[in-house]
């Protein structure tokens, strides 16, 4: 597609959908694909740690920040990301290779690094000759998947057995941008569209995925549903849905299946005041409501980056961003304070799977039931983070290289930003009371270290944390912003609603409606704590009543361990009135004490799907049927949706594998846990949303012989940078 087309359409996909429109660098920045080949145009495999942001034009250079010729990058690690050399590598093989010569009809979906034998990595050392370097490839020909591994070093291709699961590997954004063009060729669309009232040239249109519902029109045939809105007047073209129309499209024939056209009376929304960016903001006068506030670290950072290797404090972890996942934490490591040495904490974090559903069964809303990493890669949507905004002064930005759909390498920059956060918390503290007569106040501030992505799935924005405390405690985040998936009305006010009609969601200006939806979000946490034989223990809470006789009291708390001996053990749905914690356990290693070291998951606010088991989009998403599940580690489980995402059935999902209720205990087991938000849009949602969170922890469970941070000092005034107050008039 020719670059004048590429920024024509928008792409979008998921909870919505997603952008993809100039956002994508190696589309729309060059006029064919051989400009992506780093060897013609190096500069843009040369990464300076840009900054830049939209307010701010002008790129603001960090002097220490270094600069990475992603060309010439040779990988150190195991677990390095494939480089650019690499992918070309792996692109020249499979040139070769009877499946591809014989078509000139294939994608490569996804070209990622094929990790080492978990058991080869762990015995690896820095200095030791690196282990053989691979490639998983999924490549679609002639309309089959194959999943296959490339030998980086002999050139052997080698297939992989996929079973036989239903569903399509992730979209490639060319497949996203094409599928744009073919109802834009159907007059009965393009009549549907003018109806309204909307000019052609104002469409922002959407590819949204279709989801699985067992009809006919399914069977052998990837679909996908094209939605469309007016960008007229507005950069927020989500706040004037076209209501009503929808495409379906075949995306191997390039053919309009149907035309839905419903809602003829539904006006498309005026848009007025929901442009929300800054140069348009400040015309109407800035909402000035604080003074400039930043962290200043007159030593710099304390933290260290070397490629993909990060230690800052006690911590030291490997970090690679993937265009699946979007961000991969491995090996994770923390030292103890009274031994020096440095112990195995987490083999391998991640997000697994995400989930959105929206509650509306009608016509053009039912099959909105995103799954955005297996559908559309979650790190395929992270956009480079804004300096200053995103992430603070003293950031370190790491980019992506990733693999077109023809296995080309491209440059997605400043994915992942590192940085040190201090927000005036604290670490721990005692102040004695005055009656002991002992004056005593001690105090230590609490700093961590943040580890970000913010993919924009279309409308909404995931900012997706890792942070690190010197405690031992691992803190994953995610927040939610962007843009609601609204839709059009012919309601202006409430006051014009039928008391029996219901609208799904809440109306929030003047003819749209915010429909009510689900984010769920599942993690893979391959837990090594102080090795890789662990086990599950459920520690419950139970009320004890005390003997005739024993205490004044009538009951306590009784805290009742139980050790999970196999998965359905540890499939778990949290209970307010049935409290538990959570500890996953090294039962060969021991305290002083005798207590076995662990570390416990501490869910946060969360929330539960509450759809029906046998409703197809649950079927598909059933890893969110529980918030907690244990199952033996097994490296081709670790999607939760399965490999094979988009239009799946449900037949290779997280719930089948625990299904099969294997032995976990003392086994190297994998964690898995769910963030859950139930969303019932508001006003204070519109135009653009502020940000809500939820988190959850891994923290240590008896791992040390006690408080690791014991030993931390105070801040001194001396320590600290002086800064000039401002005096006031």
């Amino acid at each position: 597609m020719e670059t004048k087309n590429m920024r024509r359409f928008l792409v979008l996909s998921t909870g919505v959908a997603v952008v993809l429109l100039v956002t994508w660098l190696h589309l729309a920045s060059f006029p064919n694909k051989e400009d992506l080949n780093c060897s013609l145009y190096s500069g843009w495999c040369t990464s300076k740690n840009r900054f830049y942001s939209s307010a701010r034009p002008n790129p603001i250079k960090k002097p220490s920040s270094p600069t990475y010729d992603h060309q010439s990058e040779i990988p150190q690690h195991p677990l390095d990301p494939l480089t650019i050399q690499e992918f070309n590598r792996v692109k020249t093989i499979l040139a070769s290779h009877p499946l591809f010569k014989s078509s000139s009809r294939y994608t490569l979906n996804s070209v990622v690094l094929e990790e080492p034998d978990k058991k080869l990595v762990l015995k690896w050392k820095k200095g030791d000759p690196s282990l053989p370097r691979k490639a998983s490839v999924v490549a679609v020909v002639k309309g089959v998947p194959y999943v296959l591994t490339v030998d980086l070093e002999t050139s052997q291709v080698t297939s992989q057995e996929t079973g036989s699961f239903s569903g399509y590997p992730t979209m490639t954004v060319e497949e996203m941008v094409g599928v744009l063009e073919v109802p834009l060729k159907s007059t009965e669309f393009n009549r549907s569209i003018i109806k309204r009232g909307v000019n052609l040239a104002d469409l922002a249109c959407l590819p949204v995925s279709s989801g699985w519902y067992g009809t006919p029109v399914e069977e052998n045939r990837k679909l996908i549903k094209v939605q469309c809105y007016s960008k007229k007047g507005t950069v927020n073209f989500y706040m004037k849905p076209i209501e009503g129309v929808t495409a379906l499209v075949d995306m191997e024939r390039k053919e309009v299946v149907s035309i839905s056209d419903n809602g003829q009376n539904i006006p498309v929304a005026n848009g007025v005041n929901t442009d929300y960016r800054y140069s348009i903001q400040k015309l109407n006068g800035e909402l000035r409501l604080l003074n400039p506030i930043s962290l200043e670290q007159p030593k710099g950072p304390s933290f260290i980056v070397d490629r993909h290797l990060v230690k800052w404090a006690n911590w030291e972890f490997h970090l690679r961003p993937d265009p699946r996942a979007g961000t991969i934490i491995s090996q994770v490591k923390v030292r103890d304070p009274d031994t020096s040495k440095v112990r195995n904490v987490m083999y391998k974090g991640f997000t697994s799977e995400l989930f959105v559903p929206y509650m509306d069964p009608t016509e053009g809303w039912y099959f909105k039931t995103y799954m955005d990493a297996g559908e559309y890669g979650f790190g395929l949507q992270a956009m480079p983070l804004d300096p200053l905004n995103d992430c603070p002064r003293n950031a370190y930005y790491m980019d992506g290289v990733f693999a077109s759909s023809d296995g080309t390498p491209y440059l997605q920059p400043n994915m992942i930003c590192i940085f040190e956060s201090y927000a005036g918390d604290i670490a721990w503290r005692h102040a004695e009371c005055p009656i002991t007569d002992l004056k005593v106040t001690e105090v230590r501030p609490k700093v961590t270290l943040v580890v970000r992505m913010a993919a924009a799935v279309a409308n909404y924005d995931y900012i997706v944390d890792w942070e690190f405390q010197t405690d031992g405690l691992i803190r994953s985040k995610v927040g939610l912003s962007g843009i609601l998936m609204v839709k059009g009305t012919t309601y202006e006010n409430m006051g014009q609603v039928p008391d029996k009609e219901y609208l799904h969601g809440t109306l929030l200006s003047e003819n749209i409606i915010g429909v009510i939806h689900d984010h769920f979000i599942t993690y893979y946490l391959d837990m090594d704590v102080d090795g890789s034989e662990n086990s599950f223990v459920k520690v419950n809470l139970k009320k004890q009543e005390s003997s005739p006789g024993e205490s004044p009291r009538k009951s306590y708390l009784k805290a009742v361990k139980k050790v999970a001996k196999t998965e359905k053990d540890a499939q778990i749905r949290l209970q307010l009135y049935d409290p538990s914690e959570f500890h996953v356990v090294n039962p060969l290693k021991k305290t002083r004490v005798g207590n076995p070291v662990g570390y416990k998951l501490v869910p946060g606010a969360t929330a539960a799907s509450l759809l029906d088991p046998e409703d197809p989009p649950q079927k598909r998403a059933a890893f969110t049927n529980n918030q907690i599940w244990v199952t033996p580690y097994n490296k081709t489980e670790q999607w939760a949706g399965g490999l094979f995402v988009y239009q799946s059935k449900g037949d290779d999902t997280l719930q089948l594998w625990s299904n099969r209720d294997r032995p976990i205990e003392n086994k190297d087991i994998v964690l898995w846990y769910t963030i859950g938000f139930h969303h019932i849009p508001c006003q204070e949602d519109y135009p653009i949303m502020p940000t809500v969170s939820s988190s959850f922890d891994l923290k240590p469970a008896n791992f040390f012989e006690r408080n690791p941070i014991l030993g931390v000092p105070p801040n001194f005034d001396e320590d600290l940078p002086v800064c000039k107050a401002h005096k006031s008039a």
